[in-house]
């Protein structure tokens, strides 16, 4: 029964940072990228049909490769000032 209380309680742990969990993901389903940036399902779907958000269609579903995201928000700060102007 020790056991299942110390499961329990990494399982808490896990659930306190979702944000940290997806960020070491290779690769995130469109809804957590949604999640990520704060934007709904649809209109994550919509940018990653028109190429805005990088993705890749495997078989049925969109994939959307952590390394390139990352490097695609990188680049909007850039491009952008960080958004502030």
């Amino acid at each position: 029964m020790g056991n299942l209380i110390a499961l329990g309680s990494r399982a808490k742990n896990h659930d306190s940072a979702p944000g940290k969990q997806l960020t070491e993901r290779a690769v995130y389903t469109v809804a957590e990228v949604a999640q990520l940036l704060a934007l709904s399902r649809g209109t994550a779907y919509a940018l990653v049909r028109d190429g805005t958000i990088p993705a890749l269609r495997l078989g049925g579903r969109w994939v959307v490769p952590g390394t390139r995201f990352h490097a695609w928000l990188d680049s909007l700060e850039d491009d952008n000032n960080g958004g502030r102007y």
